[in-house]
């Protein structure tokens, strides 16, 4: 890889953010020389994205920083098609009315990381509805359509995956990687935008993009990826054992937001402060070089700074805060995640099974069975080995709440409630 000119590819080859670009040089001096701007897209397949996207954002974020014009495309249009890539099987279709509750969900995230606005060098959220919802099919066909070759699509090794398997793939999703190619057409039309930046599973869409470009008469385009994360173990980011670690804070808390980071693989403390965190290159190498115990100290500068930009500084330090009062003083925290149950119900009790799964730390009535076999579950720091056990208003404590553990990490506060 090159030695960049430009301080926004430089940034990103030295934080690791950089898997492919369609011409380096090409794209080195084009950021060099003047105000670029660049997207990527987001599908509103869920009403949050989760922290496999933060990597996509955070590129963004650079943009921004090192002076260009960054656009989240929301993929209004494109979600009702679904991306097919390396899926194993179809998505399932939304309606539009699902799509635009999902896009201003998303959309509240965003500004943690840009800022937007109407100046040169603000951040514009952009919805592919715009252009898409009123497409003529017809001349669609025959004005872009006919720009395509089925052979080298049928080649990419995101159609090639599912037609492998027994999910065919529909000439619906099969339309996804068109309409992304598009989207890259009208934004160089109507923005001047210049490089798509996705991750490396989307290069071939973006080519695409770039090739349709080309023929429709658009300024040199350009493509960037990012490599596709997985953990030092192999989990794909963005997934914890409890399920998907959302963005939003009406679907994650800040405190399991931060535990998430804090609970990073030794392997990995290094790699995400440099693509997770604004922290100064000198300063991650100072952090990086810390061995030993030392390393628990480092993890908790990742979780306290990620979680900083997403949820806010105090809401960070808080949560550093209510981890230290539970680990380390093995005190009750105020600021641990709380669920409301009616006082009634208390006072019938609840079966234990029931109460874990409500509580969110487990998906069934099995999965929580097997937590207590296993010895994890602990009413107010007691362990409890008894899979039929009714908790009631008896386990109530001074302090007006129960503890509900699940390990030595997730803590939950039943509160009982009018």
């Amino acid at each position: 890889m090159a030695e960049f000119k430009s301080d926004f590819l430089r940034t990103l080859k030295e934080r690791g953010f950089i898997h492919q670009i369609s011409d380096e040089a090409g794209l080195d001096a084009l950021f060099a020389k003047e105000t670029v701007t660049a997207y990527i897209g987001f599908d509103p397949t869920a009403p949050s994205l989760h922290a496999g996207s933060l990597i996509q954002i955070m590129m963004l974020h650079w943009l921004q920083a090192t002076g260009h014009r960054a656009v989240s495309l929301m993929g209004g249009g494109t979600g009702m098609v679904g991306d097919p890539s390396f899926k194993e099987e179809s998505r399932q279709l939304m309606t539009i009315d699902t799509i635009e509750s999902n896009i201003a969900s998303i959309k509240r995230v965003f500004s943690n990381y840009l800022s937007y606005g109407e100046g040169p060098k603000d951040a514009l959220m952009i919805n592919n509805a715009e252009w898409l919802r009123s497409l003529n099919y017809l001349e669609f066909l025959r004005d872009v359509g006919r720009h395509f070759s089925v052979n080298r699509m049928l080649s990419f090794d995101s159609v090639k995956t599912r037609l492998d398997r027994e999910q065919s793939l529909s000439f619906l999703e099969f339309n996804y990687m068109i309409l992304q190619a598009y989207d890259f057409v009208e934004l160089a039309k109507r923005y001047d935008c210049r490089l798509q930046m996705g991750g490396s599973d989307q290069w071939g869409n973006i080519v695409n993009g770039i090739d349709l470009g080309h023929r429709m008469g658009t300024p040199q385009l350009f493509a960037l990826t990012s490599p596709l994360l997985t953990t030092a173990s192999g989990a794909k980011m963005g997934k914890s054992a409890s399920g998907a670690v959302w963005l939003n804070a009406d679907l994650l808390s800040a405190y399991d937001f931060w535990q998430y980071w804090r609970n990073t693989e030794d392997a990995d403390v290094s790699r995400f402060l440099k693509l997770y965190t604004t922290l100064p290159m000198d300063e991650i190498a100072r952090l990086s070089a810390l061995a030993g115990s030392e390393i628990n100290e480092v993890k908790k500068v990742l979780a306290t700074e990620v979680t900083a930009i997403l949820h806010g500084r105090e809401a960070a330090e808080l949560a550093a805060e209510t981890a230290r009062k539970t680990f380390e003083e093995g005190g009750l925290s105020e600021n641990l995640p709380s669920v409301d149950v009616p006082a009634s119900e208390l006072d019938v009790g609840i079966g234990l099974l029931s109460l874990i799964v409500r509580a969110g730390l487990a998906g069934s009535n099995g999965e929580a069975r097997r937590h207590v076999q296993g010895g994890a579950v602990r009413i107010n720091d007691q362990a409890i080995s008894d899979e039929r056990k009714v908790i009631g208003s008896g386990e109530v404590t001074s302090d007006g709440v129960i503890k509900l553990s699940l390990g030595k990490k997730k803590h939950i506060l039943i509160r009982p409630a009018a």
